[in-house]
């Protein structure tokens, strides 16, 4: 089993995302590490990027501000290369295709797998695309995760069964950001996706308090929660790890307290 797989061994997980850099990368590595003696399962860290199309106000600004502070690549993988001395949490890499192509797609897969990264969420690169970079990831021993939305319709099928890591399934349709309401047809999706894999199925994109992640863990094997984790970053600054570390510990009870079977 992949690392990432060890994230879901004891039942519902809980993914954190983290922009690197904001406010600085001893901030990040320090909420990075709270997460993880908090409760969440698996780690998405945010390489930022200056035209971040698929994320909201939340993020985006969260990507400036990492920046404007002078966060380049090499800092972040040595960043993971001092996390690593001290936790083995399964992490991945979420950024966009022009970070990995600018920095080479062969040097930035070694350096993933030479750091420990476990994985790669590419959300601007469409399934049809995975191969300007699946090669590589498949080379080093990085999962290229991929990315399933309700508008996939008919592609579900073929990336379900071609699929690596876990499913990162888009709750609903716009921008990453907290959303009052989730109401997609997400049970239909995930049957169709547990139908033609395996692997975990993972929902993102709108969670953000302990009621949507207890439903949305109800019909899935984790909830993704970025944006709510970002806003509370930008808020508490250097301070934040701590709050960071209290609305995990919350949000990871009402992920275990879905015992509802796929």
């Amino acid at each position: 089993m992949s690392n990432i797989g060890k994230a879901f061994e004891k039942g519902k997980a809980f993914i954190a995302f983290i922009t690197c850099g904001d406010p600085d990368i001893e901030t990040t590595k320090r909420c990075v590490l709270s997460a993880a003696e908090n409760g969440a399962d698996l780690i998405e860290l945010g390489i930022p990027f200056s035209d971040p199309t698929a994320e909201g106000p939340v993020i985006q600004e969260a990507n400036m501000r990492a920046l404007s502070n002078g966060i380049t690549t090499d800092m972040i993988f040595e960043m993971v290369r001092d996390l690593r001395k001290v936790t083995d949490i399964p992490m991945v890499f979420m950024t966009y295709a022009n970070v990995v192509f600018s920095y080479g797609t062969d040097r930035f897969m070694r350096a993933c797998r030479d750091t420990g990264m476990d994985g790669l969420i590419l959300p601007d690169v469409p399934f049809e695309e995975k191969d300007d970079f699946a090669p590589e990831a498949m080379e080093y021993g990085i999962d290229l995760i991929s990315l399933i939305a309700p508008t996939s319709e008919g592609r579900t099928v073929m990336i379900a069964r071609e699929a690596k890591g876990f499913i990162y399934l888009v709750s609903s349709l716009g921008v990453t950001g907290e959303r009052k309401d989730i109401d997609t047809d997400l049970e239909r999706i995930i049957k169709v996706i547990k139908e033609n894999t395996e692997l975990p199925v993972a929902v993102g994109f709108g969670i953000s308090v302990p009621e949507q992640a207890g439903k949305m863990a109800a019909i899935s094997d984790g909830v993704i929660v970025g944006s709510a984790i970002v806003r509370i970053i930008g808020e508490k600054g250097k301070d934040s790890p701590e709050y960071v570390g209290e609305y995990i510990r919350r949000m990871k009870a009402a992920v275990l307290s879905s015992d509802t079977a796929l």
